[in-house]
């Protein structure tokens, strides 16, 4: 006897969606349907036009051609409000807070912006506020105390601001829940915790769309894989019916390789030290660099990981403790005594502590290097800033010849080949990548990987600060793990798993050369 098993109901469909920008057909014909109570995870390359999809179910854009069902009515677009009031709730990459504002007005204020039909009073209501954002956050693991309820969000850790963007996401009832790279800053704790969330919504029929480049967490909470390539759906259906393989394939349409990117051994002297330094939740850390070395730190974001990073790039003042180069003693006070030492930081936050979005590539990637292009009258020789910019550019394997284009217009990946290109014009003999593929597509951190196994090849040192463990494993010689402000491990990359390092994160191992 055939048993008939029902299907999810239908929450929205696009029939061939088509978007232009000018000249550029950013998306090409989208066909795809989102059931009630699913998770899909939307996966492909920076640029394919996922953020351009999202966009359009949000009413941020409408499309240029293609209709859009939302419960069984159609419109040619939507408005944001339309797309609020319908239960679509958006939680883009760059969080879009209000920073001036305090933890719960965020959490609560799209609940009021809708009840209110767009048009806030101009005073809250606060009962119904707090109420609304202690639910939400107790929800994604975070506090719900007044105190912590009245903190102004610009004060808040990069990864806690994260989880509030996803309480105010999930804290208005919605249908349909968009994350657009929601685990870009957490760490591997508090992705458990947010898999719990999704878990919950799920059970509670809310549809849940994730935009992300981790294919890990996309196996781990199961559900449906869209994947998309140059404005085209070019593979739907369950994730668990695709290897990593075929993902990445499908993505790039090349091979991309998972085996480790790190294949001979270092042979340089050590050139760079620090000695029992300490500063803001770092205590007594020692470590050495050689010549040609690639080596990783991770930690949970408390560890000090991050502060150690910014102390070795003269970001954050030190205490005591000494940081040597060939030996001899430095100081670091600020960002240009690390350069005046060849020593070159990529922050963890490109957007916000990194490039000039506005500026074409040209002007992001001369910028730290201006004054030796200047000639005695204060002009720049724009001959040899436009060369230095070009060789850049090929260096890092950027995907445009045309470096007037302004940085804001290229994806999450050519972003960061830029400013990594920038941070190689001062020719430094130690590089500090903090987080370097953060928000980044499987064939950028392709490029990204190959690019700094050629910098340590020509015998730059590098330290890589990171929580994303594969990214080490697959790169480093040595990975060094943080807690309380102290390193408490350290591993041979070659040798190690991802569950060693995991365990020393929490403090529940020891590793070993």
């Amino acid at each position: 006897m055939q048993t008939n098993i029902e299907q999810p109901a239908e929450l929205l469909r696009l029939n061939n969606i088509q978007k232009w920008f000018g000249g550029v057909h950013a998306l090409r014909g989208i066909n795809l349907t989102l059931a009630r109570g699913q998770v899909y995870h939307l996966l492909g390359e920076n640029g394919c036009g996922k953020s351009t999809v999202i966009k359009i179910m949000s009413g941020a854009h409408p499309p240029s051609a293609g209709e859009i069902i939302l419960e069984g009515k159609s419109f040619p677009a939507l408005t944001p409000i339309q797309s609020l009031s319908a239960g679509i709730e958006t939680v883009y990459q760059d969080l879009s807070l209000l920073p001036n504002m305090t933890v719960a007005e965020n959490v609560a204020l799209t609940e009021q912006l809708v009840s209110a039909g767009g048009r806030l009073a101009r005073i809250f209501r606060r009962s119904q506020m707090h109420e609304t954002a202690a639910r939400a956050l107790a929800a994604v693991g975070l506090p719900t105390d007044r105190g912590f309820l009245q903190e102004i969000v610009s004060d808040l850790p990069l990864a806690t601001r994260q989880l509030v963007a996803i309480a105010r996401a999930i804290a208005t009832r919605a249908k349909l829940v968009i994350m657009d790279e929601p685990t870009t800053s957490l760490t591997r704790r508090e992705v458990d915790n947010l898999i719990a969330v999704v878990e919950r919504l799920r059970a509670e029929g809310v549809t849940v769309l994730f935009v992300t480049h981790k294919l890990e967490e996309c196996y781990r909470i199961g559900g449906n894989a869209i994947v998309f390539r140059d404005g085209q759906c070019v593979a739907q259906g369950p994730i668990a019916d695709f290897t990593k393989g075929d993902l990445a394939e499908l993505m790039t349409g090349r091979q991309i390789t998972a085996t480790r990117y790190r294949e001979t051994r270092p042979g340089g002297q050590v050139f760079f030290e620090i000695d029992h330094l300490q500063t803001d939740n770092v205590e007594d850390v020692s470590l050495a660099v050689r010549s040609g070395e690639i080596l990783g730190i991770t930690g949970l974001a408390d560890s000090g990981r991050n502060e150690l990073a910014m102390a070795l790039a003269g970001v954050m003042p030190t205490g005591r403790g000494k940081m040597l180069i060939d030996g001899k003693e430095i100081r670091l006070n600020s960002p240009s005594d690390a350069i005046q030492y060849g020593i070159g930081y990529v922050p963890e936050d490109r957007l916000a502590e990194g490039l000039f979005l506005d500026k074409s590539i040209l002007d992001n990637e001369i910028a730290l290097t201006v004054r030796d292009l200047t000639n005695a009258i204060g002009v720049i020789d724009r001959d040899r800033a436009r060369a230095l910019a070009d060789d850049l550019s090929a260096q890092m394997r950027l995907n445009t010849k045309n470096i007037d284009l302004p940085v804001g217009s290229l994806s999450g990946g050519n972003q960061q080949r830029v400013l990594i290109g920038r941070w190689l014009s001062i020719r430094p003999r130690l590089l500090i990548l903090h987080g370097p593929t953060v928000g980044v597509d499987v064939g950028s951190k392709d490029t990204i990987y190959r690019v700094i196994q050629s910098l340590s090849a020509s015998g730059m040192g590098l330290i890589i600060v990171s929580d994303d463990l594969p990214e080490l494993l697959q790169n480093a010689d040595r990975i060094i793990v943080m807690n309380g402000g102290q390193i408490v491990s350290e591993f041979d990359a070659e040798k190690a798993s991802e569950d060693d390092l995991y365990r020393a994160m929490l403090g529940s191992a020891k590793g070993a050369e």
